[in-house]
């Protein structure tokens, strides 16, 4: 079952456990995924965001949009052009009944 959750950055703890209150402040690297802290004596350290380089983490929203953004676009293409046809063929069934309080109805919702 797909479960949808924050990745947890552990370089965060890692530096926290390293250098306590002397971090001034830190800042993640995503493109060399670490995490960089700037400490007290102006001096900085970095430790790395994942506990094992293979790990697989668990999905997030963004990850999966990323990863099946073509899919779910195929879906979303297909499904209006599905209601787009169910509405062509009520419309076009109420036109051929004859009953003009039908054509009527049909008239008020398209705007004109």
């Amino acid at each position: 079952m797909l479960t949808l959750q924050r990745r947890q950055l552990v370089g965060h703890d890692i530096l926290l456990a390293r250098h306590g209150n002397h971090i001034s402040a830190m800042r993640v690297d995503r493109g060399a995924g670490r995490v960089v802290a700037f400490l007290d004596d102006g001096s900085t350290d970095s430790a790395p965001n994942l506990i094992a380089p293979g790990l697989r983490m668990p999905d997030t929203v963004r990850s999966v949009l990323r990863e099946d953004w073509r899919f779910l676009t195929g879906i979303s293409a297909c499904s209006l052009g599905l209601g787009g046809l169910m509405f062509a063929a009520s419309a076009a069934l109420a036109s051929m009944s004859g009953d003009p309080a039908m054509a009527q109805v049909l008239a008020a919702y398209s705007g004109t």
